[in-house]
């Protein structure tokens, strides 16, 4: 099954993948900034994820050939390919099973380690919301504000709501699939995986998922990794620092 992309754009292409929960739709505005710069700007919605399918599997082998299958499809020889948080480990594994693949590697705010499992809260309110019949996104921030105490969290999540028949929100991520395999979500790169092409990790200076000790793992996995931090940014780096997180991601693209 093909996943769901927005095109924008001509030129050298630049695939985009997002992070856990979020979708295509967060990286619009970028997308066009990226495809001003002359590049073909793929922002994709990765499996159970925004419009793309719903399938009761979930990992990143899955999420790799998922990709794999789209590259073939659009019969693109070669990619850049950008991926936040998930979509950075998404990015990272392709990167290292299939290196011929990808010319530039950028990874926004993860390392190759592996995370414990912290989204439970966020995948509580989401069930609720699932489950609620929602005829308003002030209902549903209201019911998710039970567990999700951060407003800008919430914003970004209630991004999955959208019309399914008139006046009944519904959910674009599949939830169930999505509580099934939540482990998955911060297991490590395999053992082994490496890409030796010219890859950039970005870090946001106010988020504690890449520290100085992940450097060591970092570079046993891409030696030619480059790694820059984002001032005033957080996790959520290219939507609270654009402007520094678009021109490190384009100086290095052109380099």
């Amino acid at each position: 099954m093909l996943l769901y992309s927005n095109i924008i754009g001509e030129g050298s292409p630049l695939l985009i993948l997002h992070g856990f929960l979020g979708m295509s739709d967060n990286w619009k505005t970028l997308g066009r900034k990226f495809a001003e710069e002359d590049f073909e700007v793929h922002l994709i919605d990765q499996r159970n994820h925004g419009r793309s399918f719903h399938h009761v599997d979930f990992n990143y082998e899955l999420l790799v050939e998922d990709l794999k299958y789209y590259i073939d499809h659009h019969q693109l020889l070669k990619v850049n390919l950008l991926g936040h948080s998930m979509g950075g480990k998404t990015a990272m594994l392709f990167a290292a099973t299939y290196p011929d693949r990808v010319d530039k590697l950028l990874v926004a705010d993860i390392a190759p380690k592996f995370y414990p499992t912290h989204h439970q809260q966020i995948l509580a309110g989401l069930s609720a919301l699932h489950l609620a019949d929602l005829n308003s996104r002030k209902l549903a921030d209201e019911l998710l504000s039970n567990y999700v105490s951060e407003l800008g969290i919430r914003q970004f999540l209630l991004k999955n709501l959208y019309w399914k028949e008139k006046e009944r929100l519904g959910l674009r991520v599949n939830i169930e699939a999505l509580k099934e395999h939540v482990h998955e979500v911060g297991e490590s790169l395999p053992i082994g995986s490496v890409f030796e092409g010219d890859t950039l990790f970005l870090r946001g200076d106010r988020s504690e998922y890449i520290i100085a000790s992940d450097e060591t793992g970092i570079r046993q996995h891409f030696p030619n990794a480059v790694i820059q931090t984002i001032e005033n940014a957080g996790h959520w780096l290219h939507a609270e620092n654009p402007i520094a997180f678009s021109a490190h991601v384009l100086q290095f693209l052109n380099r």
